[in-house]
């Protein structure tokens, strides 16, 4: 049929209809809050360039993580800042480091109510901010990397976290991960792997929020923007090696990735909208320039319709508030 008998816009007419109608809808419980803490701070510290998110202290984290439950949201990543960092990024193993103890804190906070999430990572802890230790010459050795997060591994999974998210792009890092948890009686531990994460400008805000020690880059690890069949195959590895879920991280500028890990993938699959995607939003709205709640609406619903099952957004219990109020 055509016009007239055909009239798509009858559809729109009213909200009411618009939302009976909504082919991709957004919940609190597919929402996941990034959270920072920062060692040998007393009360939390502002970041400049992602307004309204703060580095915790201990106390402020835990009352982040009790009003994830209350607004329902599904979980909580952890990051951790540590006060002292060296070559191989000891804090990181160490089991009553800033990012460890955080965990145990939280998740005696909130118990099962909310799926307690870690970073298993370097470029936190190490003083040149790479994502694995360094070779003499100063390339990031790959092996070598994959012993410390393992260990980096079940001590989170000792601590308490539900869900693990290996984000440095190791090769084999979800298989080493996989095996150390099920060695140490951790089974039930599962892997969020950051299956295809591209190197990207967008990371900036980022590396304030971690104070980031890195010179150079993280082009020889992390994906090359320019290529998407290789996303298939990053995902498809990580799989092989017992991923329980993956990730694409960016999320905005790679909805493209999005929608073709979400049509192959057998697990649920994740994006992660970064600190220069909110940044980029949180700027425009201060000028004036945009309507700042109906684009970040809108910045994550896009997300969705790619294809993510679940978003990690900054913006995740402001959102939950807003899908509350409207409900």
């Amino acid at each position: 049929m055509s016009f007239p008998s055909h009239r798509p816009r009858r559809l729109r007419a009213t909200a009411a209809l618009r939302k009976l109608t909504a082919e991709v809808r957004m919940e609190n419980s597919q929402l996941i809050l990034p959270a920072f803490i920062r060692e040998g701070i007393s009360e939390p510290a502002p970041l400049q360039s992602m307004p309204g998110v703060v580095q915790h202290t201990t106390d402020s984290l835990k009352r982040a993580a009790f009003e994830a439950v209350e607004l329902g949201l599904g979980g909580i990543m952890l990051f951790g800042v540590p006060a002292t960092r060296d070559a191989t990024g000891s804090a990181g193993v160490d089991p009553d480091g800033v990012l460890n103890k955080a965990i145990a804190d939280v998740k005696a906070e909130v118990g099962n109510d909310l799926v307690v999430m870690s970073d298993v990572c370097l470029d936190e802890f190490t003083d040149h901010g790479h994502c694995g230790v360094l070779t003499p010459d100063g390339a990031v050795d790959n092996d070598a990397t994959l012993e410390i997060y393992a260990r980096m591994a079940v001590i989170q999974a000792q601590s308490g976290a539900d869900v693990l998210g290996p984000s440095g792009m190791m090769d084999g890092q979800v298989a080493v991960i996989r095996q150390a948890l099920d060695e140490a009686g951790l089974k039930d531990t599962a892997v969020l792997a950051y299956a295809a994460k591209y190197t990207s400008a967008f990371y900036g805000p980022f590396r304030e929020a971690v104070d980031s020690q890195l010179s150079g880059d993280r082009k020889t690890y992390q994906m090359d923007p320019a290529n998407r069949r290789e996303a298939m195959l990053e995902v498809e590895l990580d799989l092989e090696e017992g991923a329980d879920m993956v990730m694409v991280k960016p999320a905005m500028s790679y909805l493209d990735i999005v929608a073709d890990v979400a049509a192959m993938s057998p697990v649920p699959v994740a994006a992660y909208q970064i600190s220069g995607e909110y940044a980029m939003i949180e700027a425009a709205a201060a000028n004036g320039w945009i309507d700042r709640k109906p684009a970040i609406l809108e910045s994550v619903l896009g997300i969705r319709r790619a294809g993510a099952d679940m978003v990690l957004t900054y913006w995740a219990a402001e959102i939950a508030r807003w899908l509350k109020e409207s409900n």
